[in-house]
């Protein structure tokens, strides 16, 4: 199985070790970084691990992370994955990059992530946490069908945790 996800305009590919250098360069552009990594600059051995991680999660589960381009273009725009929320069960996350703002990008590929695990993947929920200065990710979330069940302190503020149920 190739695990790739495609929507109307995007392509989403899980991420190799051959993406290490535009995954690094994405996620430590300080727009990306600032919601995603609290403003923490990834290193390149904890990419090197994002990636390793992905692709066991794919092999094991069918999830892990995915890179995001326009369909038939080989710019990176941004990543989409599922991961663990502490104990509480699998969490959408996104990033894109600041050139791909505004056009409908993050809630068109966390819609496709979203809807695999929650047809193919038969997971009963998917959770979303979202620092509460985030509007743009509210909106994503809520434009999800995802409701609000929690808040909790977060290192940028308190943060939101969203869940969708199938």
């Amino acid at each position: 199985m190739d695990h790739i996800l495609t929507t109307e305009r995007l392509a989403l590919h899980p991420v190799t070790p051959r993406d290490h250098a535009g995954l690094l360069a994405h996620w430590t552009a300080g727009d990306v970084r600032r919601f995603l990594f609290d403003g923490a600059i990834l290193s390149p051995e904890e990419i090197t691990e994002a990636i390793e991680d992905s692709t066991r999660s794919f092999a094991a589960a069918g999830h892990g992370l995915w890179l995001i381009r326009e369909k038939g273009g080989d710019d990176l725009i941004g990543t989409a994955g599922l991961r663990p929320l502490e104990d509480l069960g699998l969490e959408v996350f996104y990033s894109l990059a600041p050139a791909a703002w505004g056009r409908g990008y993050a809630t068109e590929a966390a819609r496709a992530v979203v809807e695999h695990a929650l047809g193919p993947l038969g997971l009963p929920e998917v959770l979303a946490e979202v620092d509460e200065g985030n509007v743009a990710s509210v909106a994503v979330v809520e434009r999800l069908g995802m409701t609000a069940f929690e808040s909790v302190p977060g290192l940028l503020g308190p943060m939101t945790r969203y869940r969708r149920s199938r």
